[in-house]
């Protein structure tokens, strides 16, 4: 059975929705262990500065496995 592109792009945005929750999460411990001092807002826009990039990724990659798939089920 094939995923549809829909399918593919919900996968995908959950994929980077719990990504980006556990990232705030971690940065908010980890940067005092390096000494990087920031708010709430700029954890928030850190993380977002990534979540276009991740869901692209993402997206991407799943369409070249679900395309690999495809073409080996020939």
């Amino acid at each position: 059975m094939r995923q549809s592109r829909m399918m593919s792009l919900v996968e995908a945005a959950t994929n980077v929705v719990v990504g980006y929750v556990l990232a705030i999460a971690t940065q908010i411990v980890v940067f005092p262990w390096f000494g990087i001092e920031t708010g709430l807002a700029e954890h928030l826009t850190i993380g977002l500065a990534f979540v276009g990039v991740s869901l692209a990724r993402s997206f991407a990659l799943r369409r070249v496995f679900e395309a690999i798939r495809m073409r080996s089920a020939r």
